[in-house]
């Protein structure tokens, strides 16, 4: 039997550590799913931001109201029969399965692996970002890859954006999210 939430709008979430590309693979995936991207870093709060700028890890009390913005505005977008894309490390299983109960389960995962070698070279190279290249390693720490979870697609990141991006599409057509 099919499943029936094929037929309904996606939430995916673009995750991984910092510098993997979240934002840009989002946005190319939003353009070619036709549905609209949220920078989930542009909900943390202020003190959030305020901490990873001073190279301070978060915290999983830190992180939870933030998740929770994201998971409003995924239930709602999808309440209203809209898909929609979302960039968010979602390092641990704990925050993915906070995510899938507020998206109603209709969520699917975009992770972006890389080395850190690669990882600390893209983050070096960015402009005006708010997180420093030291926080790599406590995210790296964090990370429990989605390995063996239901609705994840794993894509390294070692092409360019455009390359990641059909990547992604590819593994999500798989599941079965086509525009």
């Amino acid at each position: 039997m099919p499943d029936e939430r094929l037929n309904e709008p996606h939430a995916i979430i673009v995750m991984g550590v910092s510098g993997c590309g979240k934002s840009s693979v989002g946005e190319k995936l939003a353009e070619a799913l036709h549905l609209p991207f949220v920078e989930g870093d542009a909900l943390h709060p202020a003190a959030n931001v305020e901490k990873m700028s001073k190279g301070i890890p978060l915290t999983d009390e830190d992180r939870m109201p933030w998740l929770d913005l994201i998971g409003e505005r995924m239930k709602a977008s999808l309440e209203k029969g809209e898909g929609i894309i979302v960039s968010c490390s979602a390092l641990k299983r704990l925050y993915r399965d906070r995510l899938r109960i507020a998206a109603g389960g209709n969520l699917f995962f975009v992770y972006l692996e890389g080395s850190q070698a690669l990882l600390t070279k893209r983050m070096g190279e960015r402009k005006g970002h708010f997180m420093p290249v030291t926080l790599l390693e406590s995210q790296l720490a964090t990370l429990e890859m989605p390995r063996g979870e239901q609705g994840v697609v794993t894509v390294d990141i070692g092409d360019t954006i455009e390359g990641i991006a059909a990547t992604a599409l590819k593994g999500l057509a798989t599941l079965g999210v086509t525009a």
